[in-house]
């Protein structure tokens, strides 16, 4: 196949790239600077990686790379893992909203049209709570920024449908992989200040890079994929305890509790995402067949701290 790919020079993003040539796909990659592509993705390296530079909140001759594509997945945002400004819920917001509004509008002007799209969401859909479990099925229960922009997210991908496409929408949890949250965490468990965050009650709902890049690949394939998946493990766990299992895993302890101060310093709004949880469970995910490589938090942190 060929497909198109937005946020593809991301911590997914890579993978899912690289992927997809290894199973013979040929990618257009989406970005911002066609010279960070190239360099993320060397021709010598990736033959069968298109760059395309792209301007994702506007309109444009980019839009035509779409055309004769066979499917297109969407990754792009900006970063939530930094102090939220003003400026920068906006360009959260509007990375999502906006950038996927500009997709959609491309593939109403192709011809002919990719037949599958999946595109990115996020557990934050939900909202946060201790003790709510969610599946597929459940409905926002905050009105959070989070919440409000993943509704938003998920609402500007829907147009795909009366185009032809099969949308198939990825609430992702938060992603393990080096380069992604563990590796914030690691050096502080290095050092011996490792420890819960926060209260340690809150639900830490996650998924390896590499079950979800999987995940992904069988959306673009499996025809019968169709709505709302969540991109999590089966089995969350509480804050303490993935703290406690990575103190393990690095044979460090994990005894000196982050104070919420301290993220809220760094991260400002940005630190509900660690602060706050909620338990997602993939029930729409399992029901498909989909095999987990990595569906206990140890396995998938001693794969991460190893690789």
């Amino acid at each position: 196949m060929k497909i198109v790919v937005t946020g593809a020079t991301g911590f997914v993003g890579v993978r899912l790239v690289e992927r997809l040539q290894e199973d013979g796909h040929t990618v257009v990659a989406l970005t911002r600077s066609a010279a960070h592509g190239r360099k993320v993705f060397p021709e010598i390296a990736f033959p069968g990686v298109e760059i395309v530079e792209y301007s994702p909140l506007e309109s444009g001759a980019w839009q035509s790379v779409l055309l004769g594509c066979d499917g297109v997945v969407n990754l792009a945002g900006a970063p939530i893992s930094e102090r939220w400004s003003d400026t920068h819920k906006q360009d959260i917001m509007d990375s999502r909203k906006v950038g996927t509004e500009k997709l959609v509008e491309a593939l109403a002007q192709a011809n002919p049209r990719p037949g599958v799209w999946v595109n990115a969401s996020a557990i934050g859909y939900y909202g946060t709570s201790e003790t709510a479990t969610f599946d597929e099925t459940s409905a926002p229960i905050a009105d959070d920024f989070l919440s409000k922009v993943c509704q938003a997210w998920e609402t500007a991908a829907q147009p795909v449908k009366d185009y032809g496409a099969r949308l198939v929408i990825l609430r992702l949890g938060i992603v393990l992989g080096m380069g992604g949250a563990v590796a914030k965490m690691l050096t502080p468990f290095r050092m011996f200040a490792g420890g819960p965050i926060g209260s340690g009650r809150q639900w830490f709902s996650w998924i390896h890079r590499d079950d979800l890049v999987n995940l992904i690949l069988q959306a673009l394939n499996d025809p019968q994929m169709q709505g709302v998946y969540n991109a999590t493990a089966p089995n969350p766990v509480r804050m303490a305890e993935f703290c406690k299992t990575l103190g393990k895993v690095l044979n460090r302890p994990s005894w000196l509790p982050v104070p919420d101060l301290v993220l809220e310093t760094i991260l400002g709004d940005g630190a509900q995402v660690v602060l706050e949880g909620q338990q997602v469970l993939p029930q729409r995910t399992e029901a498909t067949g989909f095999q987990y490589q990595y569906s206990q938090v140890k396995d998938a942190l001693v794969n991460v701290v190893n690789s």
